[in-house]
Order: C-alpha cells, then structure tokens, then sequence
C-alpha cells in the first residue's frame, strides 16, 4: 500500500510538473511590434483589428495547438511598455524554444534592417518570422525560400498556403493524419520575408543578411529537446544551394546528405522540389512542339513521383526517428515510383490537373500514359522558360 501510494504521489508531482505555468518576459512594446509584424494588415482599415496582445496570443495560440496542447491557455499583458506572456498548461521547458525563436527574429531584424539600409528592401515585402509553428514536439523541418505575403495579411497564418497546403496532403497520403500535419510542418525559410509568390527571383542576394538568422534557426529546430535530430526536407533550388554554400554538401532532389548545424550533431537533410515546382513543370506553355501537353505531363508525373516519395521519407523519419535513413528513402522510392506508380498517375491527375479519380483511373489506364509511367526515374523534358525561383 505504502509502494502505491508513492506511486500515485509521484504520478501527480509528474503531472503538475507537465503542466506548469509559465510566465516569460517578451521584451519591450517595440521588440515585440516588430518580432510579430504588428499590425499584420492595417491600411487605415485593419483586416483583423486586434490589438499588439492580441497578435501575440494568436500566434502562441497557433503553436500552443501544433504542439499537442490543445487546452493551454496564453494571457499577454503590457506593462509599462514590457510584454508579458503567461502560458497554462505546457511544461515549464516550453519557456526555451520560444525564447530561442524570439532571440534568433532579433538576428533576422538586424539583417533585415541592414537590407533596407542598402537599398535591397521592396516595398511589397513584410518582414515576417515563422510564428505559430510547433516548438516543442516537432516531428520534422522544413527549409523553405521566403512566406508568401498573404499568409501573413490574410490568413495570419504561416502553414496557411498553396504550398504548405499542398504539402500536407502529400503527409497525409502518407499515413500522418491531417490534424498532425502541422507538427511534421515545422518551417525555416532562409529569406524571413513575406513577398507576392511569384517574388522569388527578386529575393536573389538577400540571403547573406539572414546568415545569423539562419544558422541559429537551423541549430535551434534541428534537434529535440534532448538533442536527438530531426529529419529535414530542403525544398527548392535556392535552399539546396544554400545548404551546399553554408554546410558543403551537395544537395539535389531526392539526394540525402547530412550536416552538422553545430559540433556533434549530425542531421539527415533530404533535398526535394519545391512544393509548388509541379505546377510550373506540368505547364504545357512551358514546352515546345506538338507534344507539349504530352511533355507537361510527363513531368508532372515525374515530380509527382519525387515529392510522394519525400513526403514517404520525411513521414516515416517523422514517426521514428532512429530509423535508418537510406533504408526509408530507397524504400519510399520504391513504393512511389514502381510499386504504386498507378497510383502516383491518379494523384497526379486528381490534384493537378483537377480529373475526377474515375477519369484519373482512366486516364492513367490507358496505352498512352503507359510508357510515362515507366519514366518516373527518367529525366522529365527540358522546358523553355527557366523556373521562377523555385
């Protein structure tokens, strides 16, 4: 009896040092401003008319829930001009990757800043961290370029776009259910700017103001709490390139290399496409000839085929991170490009170019599309335009 109730003792101290409050400084009324893009979209009208504490409570909110504890509470509180959040229902450890997020947005302000004080900064960029993304109990990375702007001004919401979107349905065909997508989402661009979505060749050459930025982000998110790593995803051209320029590997699509954000640890990074890539390589205008719908698709099916696969290994990494990489990868590769290579045409038909899944199953069924399939591994056409920044 004596046993069992040290037990339950021990069970309740457990239990109340998992939910501690916690209550953490944020900095000064203009640290905070600015760290969390305040107002997010006023012009003279504000889209949402919430106050500064408002903001931040949202934001928490939103990283609150990714992380699994659906009911905290967060409370902000200005006082004297200095910020103030109280956090119920989290481990008093949740006070640490948010301070680390915080800490590193005031490297990407001073880069940003010195980026307008040459003369880089667009009118139409916003400057814009990744708030609201799973702290704590993150199950993968994401590298990506730069936010599109109406993630910030209209959704409020950085998983709010075509490409996170698109991305998480390429999750859940892989097995993560769609309310964990967001913790697999976990996202570091390596522009912190929100810009129109076509805006990427223009933000060629700011990179190096966010290096500080970047690389405490890296070190920050890549690894647990208890410094286990990550699986990571680069995604697009000009983050594989930037890998390579920061850590030395080269990192193309569907290659997996490791780096070491910091001594002693060793991260798995799997270059992919960007997530929006398909719509640009399955674009018929982008090809010449008779055939240029033919072309489209064949790429199509040919990106479609490397990004199931990413999505395959960054899922399967997600769930057990121990496991062995190259394993998942050749594994991942096999499954979407030969053994359920049908099954790659049909989504590709369904969620590109919008067929119904009967028309999809028919389209994928037939003597045209058979020697496509084949292709999956094979180098997709040459297009005629250069890709926008992806």
């Amino acid at each position: 009896m004596q046993k069992l109730a040290g037990l339950t003792l021990a069970a309740l101290t457990l239990s109340a040092a998992a939910h501690a409050d916690v209550g953490m400084k944020l900095g000064s009324t203009e640290r905070v401003t600015r760290l969390f893009a305040y107002p997010n979209n006023c012009n003279v009208i504000c889209f949402r008319n919430w106050t500064l504490e408002q903001t931040v409570e949202h934001y928490l909110t939103q990283s609150l829930q990714r992380d699994g504890y659906g009911d905290a509470k967060v409370l902000v509180k200005n006082d004297n001009n200095q910020l103030h959040a109280e956090i119920t229902g989290v481990p008093k450890s949740y006070e640490k990757p948010l301070t680390a997020l915080l800490d590193a947005g005031d490297l990407a302000y001073n880069g940003a800043t010195k980026l307008n004080a040459d003369g880089k900064w667009a009118y139409s960029w916003y400057f814009f961290l990744p708030l609201g993304m799973a702290l704590e109990n993150r199950r993968s990375v994401e590298l990506l370029h730069f936010p599109p702007d109406y993630s910030l001004t209209q959704a409020q919401d950085y998983l709010k776009s075509a490409t996170t979107d698109r991305w998480a349905s390429l999750l859940t065909v892989n097995g993560i259910p769609a309310e964990q997508t967001p913790a697999f989402q976990t996202i570091i661009d390596i522009a912190p700017i929100a810009a129109p979505s076509n805006a990427g060749k223009d933000l060629e050459g700011v990179y190096d103001y966010f290096k500080d930025y970047q690389t405490a982000m890296v070190r920050n998110m890549s690894v647990t709490a208890s410094g286990d790593p990550l699986p990571m995803v680069a995604f697009g051209t000009p983050v594989r390139n930037w890998i390579k320029q920061q850590y030395g590997p080269t990192v193309n699509v569907l290659s997996l290399v490791n780096i070491s954000p910091s001594d002693g640890t060793k991260v798995p990074v799997l270059g992919a496409n960007h997530p929006s890539y398909i719509w640009y390589a399955s674009d018929p205008d982008n090809y010449t000839g008779n055939d240029a719908k033919a072309k489209a698709d064949t790429a199509g099916l040919k990106v479609m085929g490397q990004d199931l696969s990413v999505a395959c290994w960054q899922a399967a990494m997600g769930r057990q991170p121990d496991s062995n990489p190259d394993i998942e990868l050749k594994s991942c590769t096999q499954t979407w490009q030969v053994a359920q290579k049908e099954k790659t045409c049909a989504l590709f038909y369904t969620s590109i170019r919008n067929l119904t899944p009967a028309q999809a199953a028919g389209k994928c069924a037939t003597a045209t599309i058979a020697p496509q399939l084949k292709q999956l591994k094979a180098p997709a056409p040459a297009t005629t335009v250069p890709a926008p920044g992806l």
